[in-house]
């Protein structure tokens, strides 16, 4: 993916933002342009949102609590009272899913900023200072990636078993900023030579200074790509592990336990009880990712997606 660089054929007013938030309002249009002619990406859009609304206001369609247990209807099938049916300890299966999905969406948005900050953060660090300052981060890059991360989130879960689910988002995030720290770390390379930053560190702007307002704005595609594709890939990895029960723990629900709850029924006549949950962690995912692909058409113009203007 090649991901273009922003310049603005001068040099750029280093100590005023006139120029500069000229150039990127007038790209942040562009890409919004491009982005909404791709018709599965705004499907991807407009679904999520609809999504995130159902995940915080679908719970005042039923008086069903997540913990509440309707010992009357225990795996019933899905009908006014019970709108995707009850499991076998008289759980509302439609409560349930509401208050997965707002775990898993929240999980899924914080360690995508968390990891994509991070990556952002590192890996223009480690290229515009260079020096000791780049072995370092590069060396820190480099053990985190040959570490087995799954491997290592099934470890120490079991550690903070019976603590607030919220260590999740760190514990993930963790282990999910490397490899784009690492393409940062090169895109920064390059535009640390433009003839705009050499101006800036000539007139004495500080170091972060620079990196905020004229570094990161030029690498923002890739960092605005990697957020979307992070949410999708950190709500399937708390959802597996909730589902093998190194996750949420009762008496909280993700999406991960319930799903983990209504496998042992997916082959049986109580097949609803997996499929509601598995059909929006899917939706979820394939909104989240549907926004990734249109957001990469759209940033880069030597895509065939993105080439309308």
């Amino acid at each position: 993916m090649s991901i273009p660089i922003i310049d603005s054929g001068q040099t750029p007013d280093v100590l005023g933002d006139g120029p500069a938030v000229s150039v990127q309002s007038g790209r942040a249009r562009l890409v919004w342009r491009r982005f909404r002619r791709n018709k599965l990406a705004m499907v991807g859009l407009v679904g999520l949102v609809l999504l995130f609304v159902f995940a915080f206001t679908g719970g005042h369609l039923t008086h069903w609590s997540p913990a509440e247990n309707d010992f009357v209807n225990t795996q019933s099938a899905p009908s006014s009272d019970h709108l995707f049916g009850t499991d076998d300890a008289g759980h509302d299966m439609f409560a349930q899913t509401v208050s997965g999905m707002q775990k898993s969406l929240i999980i899924g948005l914080l360690v995508a900023a968390l990891s994509t900050g991070t990556a952002g953060i590192l890996g223009t660090a480690a290229a515009y200072f260079g020096g000791w300052w780049d072995k370092a981060i590069v060396w820190f890059t480099d053990l985190f990636l040959v570490v087995p991360s799954l491997l290592m989130l099934i470890i120490l879960s079991p550690y903070f078993q019976g603590t607030n689910w919220i260590i999740l988002v760190p514990m993930i995030a963790l282990f999910n900023w490397m490899i784009t720290s690492r393409v940062v770390r090169g895109m920064t390379l390059t535009v640390r030579e433009r003839e705009f930053v050499r101006a800036a560190r000539y007139m004495g702007v500080p170091s972060w200074t620079i990196i905020r307002r004229h570094i990161l704005p030029n690498i923002s595609s890739i960092l605005i790509v990697d957020f979307t594709l992070n949410v999708g890939a950190a709500i399937i990895t708390e959802s597996f592990l909730s589902f093998l029960g190194f996750g949420i723990r009762t008496p909280d629900v993700s999406l991960g336990t319930v799903i983990d709850d209504g496998s042992n029924f997916a082959s049986t006549d109580q097949w609803y009880l997996f499929a509601f949950p598995a059909a929006f962690l899917v939706l979820i995912i394939l909104c989240v990712n549907f926004i990734g692909d249109g957001l990469r058409d759209a940033l880069d113009p030597n895509s065939t997606g993105g080439s309308a203007r």
